[in-house]
């Protein structure tokens, strides 16, 4: 008789845990069965269980803990790539408190790539909003926001915060008609990683968002979370004759 291969044994060890998780026998937050349980249930080396359960922590599917065990990852928030949406209402149907730490709010000379962004000239005064959201308590988005004043001129009037977002306020009295989004990722510069308290070498993906309006450029605005804390994605149709698969 033919032995499996070490790979078909490792990859036969992932999908029985991910066969737990999907069946939701294993649910987030609890801690599985050790890995000589494993070993014994699934008649496989102890290397093959530690290899499996090594890249399914690192897949974000399972969380290690030194001296305590193995747990089943909590599921990261996700928001809509192709809608301007405002965190605070994803956060709130989730179930979870909202809470939103306002860092800086004024009016400021455009820089050279801002104004570039606002399709204005450099030096024009613009509005800049800097804010973290926390989904209960934990910081999820560092939002850095550019406005044109000449398009939302109240904008710095507002008093932004939990019961008001500048996404909310910005849909309210204005109606965008175009809308450009690009995901990058990159590691937090020292001040984007002390706002979200995340090591700086933690990954983050970062959402650059344009909207305009008649032709003008309404908002610039660069979202970042952390990727421990945060996944970007879309679900939407396809139509038409010729699909990609």
């Amino acid at each position: 008789m033919i032995k499996a291969a070490p790979q078909a044994l490792y990859q036969r060890a992932k999908d029985f845990v991910q066969g737990k998780l999907r069946s939701g026998e294993w649910k987030p937050g609890e801690l599985i069965p050790s890995e000589n349980r494993l070993v014994q249930e699934l008649s496989m080396s102890r290397m093959t269980v530690n290899r499996a359960l090594r890249e399914l922590t690192g897949e974000g599917h399972l969380v290690r803990v030194s001296g305590v065990g193995t747990f089943v990852a909590e599921s990261k928030p996700q928001s809509n790539l192709l809608r301007i949406t405002n965190i605070a209402d994803e956060i709130i149907a989730r179930g979870h408190r909202y809470s939103c730490q306002v860092l800086h709010l004024g009016r400021e000379a455009a820089s050279m790539a801002v104004a570039a962004a606002l399709a204005l000239s450099t030096g024009t005064s613009v509005f800049h909003l800097l804010c973290v959201h926390c989904e209960e308590g934990v910081p999820v988005q560092l939002e850095d926001r550019y406005v044109n004043p000449e398009l939302a001129p109240e904008f710095i009037q507002q008093t932004f915060g939990e019961h008001l977002q500048a996404s909310r306020y910005l849909l309210q009295v204005i109606h965008p008609d175009e809308m450009e989004h690009i995901v990058e990722a990159s590691h937090p510069s020292n001040d984007e990683s002390k706002y979200m308290q995340i090591d700086a070498s933690e990954p983050c993906l970062v959402l650059m968002r344009r909207t305009w309006c008649g032709g003008k450029v309404v908002t610039y605005v660069r979202l970042v979370h952390p990727s421990s804390r945060y996944r970007l994605g879309s679900r939407l149709p396809v139509s038409g004759a010729h699909r990609d698969s």
